[in-house]
């Protein structure tokens, strides 16, 4: 009988495809707006006379804000409704795209950039707590691949048609946009938001508070790994578009088309890797330990984007870039699935929200630091090799760290 279950495993119903559709257009919002900076970068260096180090600053600055707030949105996930939180949070981040297309200095740049971080907090804990409430172990590995792949089609639209939109209209105009355009979808999230649990309803009483949740090994493998991960993943997100400009020397149209590529890459890979991982588990094998094998594989695989950066050919060096965010693709799209299985329903928000936290520390440092390498060293080589280091970290963490092939029995 068990046999029979795993073969022909349950589908997602119509309900569940909608809201699941509104959270990845929200969150390829939530990258578009987040990306926006760096992809108006050469633009707004140019017009409000920045130096790659001020630059830097400002790129880090969304995170001084956005990791801290991490384990206050998995808390405020945990004890409120989580559709309401989920909303405010939107409505504020949205704003601050809208106010950013009205500034004329460097500091009220940077001011936006922290509520633009704040408002964003509250996205992945949400994320995580409408997940797990509302879909099976077999059907989270698409859910949050699917959601994963809309974090890297936001930057890749943003990098597509911003770039275009900017080249022609200027990056003023794109902030105003961008910003209307994401307050509409809280229309549609006020209807179709889901109102109760129907996966799995469960008793928050003995749910474990955030320490007992950082005594457990695992859950450091996590949020180191994803620290590590995420290092890579705000170079990519912040400062490849002006790689391709300034040292492989892309045109404006160029960037806009070519540049958008690897984004197009990761999102695909990360789908993909949501389907082929609840494949795995259908059939019976454990869901930790499918998702811990193919974040580490995909880990290692993103160090090809090293020699990408050594190579003078610029059609092998875009193909090299290509294969290593296919790679990170596998990692992207499994990470979150794998947090919810550890934590499980009674810990997903908290657990959530202090990987973010912890992980998005990269954020805060990773931006600078490579406005530093690139300033001190005068070219890109030194910081892809700082990336490449990240990445084994990353998958060192992930498969050797994490030690269970269960969800955490919280007592």
């Amino acid at each position: 009988m068990a046999t029979a279950a795993l073969s022909q495993p349950s589908k997602m119903d119509r309900r569940q495809w909608i809201f699941l559709l509104l959270l990845v257009l929200s969150v390829c919002i939530n990258y578009i707006d987040r990306g926006s900076l760096g992809i108006a970068g050469p633009i707004m260096i140019k017009e409000l006379r920045l130096d790659p180090y001020q630059f830097g600053i400002l790129l880090s600055a969304f995170f001084w804000t956005y990791a801290p707030m991490q384990v206050v949105s998995g808390w405020l996930v945990d004890r409120y409704n989580v559709n309401w939180v989920y909303g405010i949070g939107f409505l504020a981040w949205s704003g601050a795209t809208l106010l950013t297309g009205f500034i004329g200095s460097f500091a009220s740049l940077l001011v936006l950039r922290t509520i633009l971080g704040m408002g964003e907090s509250v996205a992945y804990p949400s994320y995580s707590k409408i997940l797990v409430a509302n879909f099976k172990e077999h059907h989270r590995g698409l859910a949050n691949g699917l959601i994963d792949a809309g974090s890297k089609f936001g930057p890749a639209l943003g990098v597509l048609l911003g770039g275009l939109f900017m080249a022609t209209y200027g990056w003023r105009i794109f902030f105003w946009f961008m910003g209307v355009a994401s307050l509409l979808w809280l229309i549609p999230w006020y209807f179709f938001a889901p109102r109760d649990q129907i996966a799995e309803k469960v008793d928050m009483t003995n749910a474990p508070g955030v320490l007992r949740i950082m005594t457990v090994r695992s859950a450091w493998g996590n949020f180191f790994g994803l620290l590590c991960a995420n290092y890579v993943w705000y170079f990519i997100l912040t400062w490849l578009p002006y790689y391709l400009k300034n040292e492989r020397h892309y045109s404006d149209i160029h960037l806009a088309t070519i540049g958008s590529l690897p984004y197009w890459m990761v999102g695909c890979s990360s789908a993909f890797a949501g389907f082929v991982s609840d494949r795995f588990i259908s059939r019976g094998n454990p869901p930790v330990k499918v998702r811990k094998a193919m974040i580490a594989l995909g880990l290692l695989l993103t160090t090809i984007i090293l020699p990408s950066a050594m190579v003078q050919d610029q059609k092998l060096s875009l193909l090299l870039l290509m294969i290593g965010c296919f790679g990170f693709g596998f990692f992207s799209g499994c990470h979150w699935a794998l947090a919810q299985s550890l934590a499980g329903p009674l810990a997903a928000g908290k657990w959530t929200g202090l990987a973010n936290g912890i992980g998005n520390l990269s954020g805060i440092f990773g931006p600078w630091f490579t406005g530093w390498v690139v300033r001190e060293t005068g070219q890109f080589y030194y910081a892809f090799v700082v990336c490449a280091v990240f990445a084994v970290l990353g998958a060192c963490c992930y498969y050797l760290v994490i030690e269970r092939v269960e969800p955490v029995r919280w007592e």
